[in-house]
């Protein structure tokens, strides 16, 4: 037998199942300690991370010895996003049964462009279309894709009303381009989300020339302030302040849109799933007369990141906008998923949102809403006792905080911050520094809230 070559070892590596029992350990490890881990992680793990800077490995290395080196130095430099304690960027936790679903699709490794590449993410893809409409009250025949965040899915909202409003003036812009067309209006909240801004950028539609509308002191459309709306005009509305959670007046905004033929885009990127419950429903009133809407899985609705979901109700604009073309691409008369988004090559978002809306099912989906509203009012009422100065109506997941002063509350997130008890973010309100709090866990229990309240109580220092 000859001396082993660079291609036997590789080979003997690819095929070594023992690897997936020990990922698994190091998984189940990781599952088990996440409540004790500090929130953020420690400045001995972020300094050890130094271990990963090394040259190009000259040889095929030990698949086994890699695993070890990423649990060792990894897991403890990750933030605990999937413990009760973290409450930042609205970064949500992950269901179990969709976490497995993930592992079990991650080896099916599936491209999920076309059904003749994968007939089950085309399949899936179709199931949860339908189920998503129907949990936000939408129209059955509402079209989705599934991109990688809301940040792309409202670029896909807006461009397919990019084209329609061009097209209804006898515009291709797919053919055609932005040179010389037919001028778009935007008007737009002007506390909108920066990837709003960015999806405008992106789509030639610029940020300077938008019509910006003034909102009130919860960061919703002020609608007596709504310029008067014609056909040419994209109008987009938030269902969820980033920084108070705040709605806008559906309702109102989409009958001065519809009468007018404008087109309604809803960025609701982590508020959307309030639709899905009873309680909470009275915040999405009015969300079905919109066009396009823009809503994560991964942030409120606990699936594995990444999964963004674009939806529209006129189907023929969104692949329109999306559209592709090759002769090798072979279409199928079932769902080729390539044609309701950007990408082409993806993998199968559609395994994990399926397990996840399987899993909970509309009654889940509800609790998980309620429960995330019910801990935001606990720190709503427990902060307001301690002293703390709340400043937005907490309708659903934020609670928006300030101390005494500017100085005091930027200091006070600084130390919770750095005290690995709790972690959660920042936010400029009414030109001041303020700590803003995004309950977006399943895992998050009153005893969490508690024991945040009170780390937040330390670090204010009195």
């Amino acid at each position: 037998m000859g001396e082993k070559t660079i291609h036997d070892e590789m080979r003997s590596q690819l095929l070594n199942k023992a690897l997936f029992e020990q990922a698994k350990a190091y998984a189940f490890e990781y599952i088990d300690s996440i409540q004790g881990k500090p929130v953020y992680p420690t400045d001995e793990a972020i300094a050890n991370l130094a271990v990963f800077d090394e040259p190009v490995p000259e040889t095929v290395q030990n698949g086994s010895d890699i695993l070890k080196q990423l649990n060792e130095f990894g897991a403890p430099a990750t933030t605990a996003t999937t413990g009760g304690r973290y409450f930042g960027f609205v970064n949500g936790n992950v269901i179990t049964t969709a976490a497995a679903a993930r592992w079990m699709s991650d080896v099916w490794d599936q491209n999920a462009a076309l059904y003749v590449m994968s007939p089950i993410a085309a399949k899936l893809e179709q199931v949860v279309e339908g189920w998503c409409a129907d949990l936000l009250g939408l129209a059955p025949d509402t079209a989705m894709g599934l991109v990688g965040g809301t940040s792309v899915a409202n670029m896909c909202g807006l461009a397919a009303g990019r084209h329609a409003i061009l097209q209804k003036q006898g515009w291709d812009v797919n053919a055609q381009g932005l040179y010389g067309a037919p001028e778009i209006r935007v008007v737009v909240n002007e506390q909108a989300h920066g990837s709003v801004w960015k999806g405008l950028a992106l789509l030639g539609l610029g940020n300077e020339r938008v019509e910006k509308v003034p909102a009130d002191d919860q960061g919703r459309i002020i609608v007596d302030k709504m310029p008067e709306l014609d056909a040419h005009t994209l109008v987009i509305l938030q269902a969820g302040h980033v920084s108070t959670g705040s709605f806008d007046d559906f309702d109102a905004i989409c009958d001065l849109a519809n009468k007018a033929g404008a087109w309604v885009h809803i960025d609701g990127a982590f508020g959307l799933w309030a639709a899905a419950s009873n309680r909470l429903s009275w915040l999405t009133k009015g969300i079905e007369k919109a066009d396009s809407w823009a809503v994560d899985g991964h942030k409120t609705l606990n699936t594995p990141y990444d999964c963004g979901i674009v939806l529209c109700k006129h189907r023929d604009a969104l692949t329109t906008a999306m559209a592709a073309t090759g002769s090798y691409l072979q279409q199928s008369d079932d769902r080729d998923n390539m044609f309701y988004t950007p990408d082409m090559s993806r993998r199968a978002r559609s395994i994990e949102l399926w397990a996840t809306l399987k899993f909970l099912g509309r009654a889940g989906v509800a609790q998980l809403m309620d429960e995330m509203v019910a801990r935001a009012q606990e720190f709503e009422h427990q902060l307001s006792a301690a002293g703390f100065h709340i400043q937005n109506d907490v309708v659903l997941n934020q609670c928006l905080v300030k101390c005494d002063t500017p100085q005091q509350t930027a200091e006070t997130l600084a130390r919770v911050q750095a005290s690995g008890t709790m972690w959660c973010g920042g936010a400029l309100w009414q030109g001041e520094p303020a700590i803003r709090i995004s309950v977006c866990s399943w895992s998050t229990t009153p005893e969490d809230v508690e024991e945040s309240v009170q780390a937040l109580i330390k670090a204010r220092g009195k």
